[in-house]
């Protein structure tokens, strides 16, 4: 999985811009936010590919989110849902939510409130974008296969490590993710339907 691709299009002007647009705030705040919630973002998916009771759930949201065209960013952040934006973050950072984006606010500067809307406008693009770096290269990709593919790909990455490069060296994890593993199933059987919806 191409990382560096990744980061450079969520950190491009057209992202932040849109993003800012989308929840009037100003472009430092959103890059700030995003350079402090990335790592925990993927961290985050790489638990919800990694675990054998998430996997199918996570990869049938990347398919679906892969199918939409993020060629013009400014586009397509025109159209995201920030509540389905919102239900991702509950999903990738877990029972840690109201930690982390306390956390997050605080090391920034950037109040809750404005945090929460930079994140639910932020995820959907990053979804659609990790579906199509894992489903790229597979035509035939289904929805298990890009858990399987989701699996391979993220399982030996050090998020932290390989973000804190590209962000320039100033991230840090800023809350401990919590294992999937740990939380109650009916939660997690929650947070799935959610992001099955």
């Amino acid at each position: 999985m191409d990382l560096t691709s990744l980061v450079n299009t969520m950190m491009s002007n057209d992202s932040l811009e849109g993003i800012s647009q989308l929840t009037n705030t100003s472009n430092k705040e959103t890059k700030s936010v995003l350079s402090a919630a990335l790592p925990l973002l993927l961290n985050g998916a790489q638990a919800q590919s990694q675990n054998a009771s998430t996997a199918s759930g996570f990869g049938n949201a990347l398919f679906n989110h892969g199918q939409q065209d993020t060629s013009n960013v400014s586009s397509f952040l025109q159209g995201v849902d920030m509540e389905d934006g919102g239900k991702i973050i509950g999903h990738l950072l877990g029972l840690n939510t109201n930690n982390a984006m306390n956390q997050i606010a605080m090391q920034t500067g950037v109040s809750n409130q404005n945090t929460g809307n930079i994140l639910s406008a932020a995820a959907p693009l990053l979804m659609s974008l990790l579906g199509q770096q894992l489903g790229s290269n597979n035509a035939n990709a289904t929805p298990s296969l890009l858990g399987s593919l989701a699996t391979s790909a993220m399982g030996g990455m050090n998020m932290n490590s390989l973000l804190g490069g590209l962000l320039g060296g100033g991230t840090q994890q800023v809350v401990y993710q919590q294992p999937v593993q740990q939380q109650k199933p009916s939660l997690l059987s929650a947070l799935l339907n959610l992001f099955r919806g």
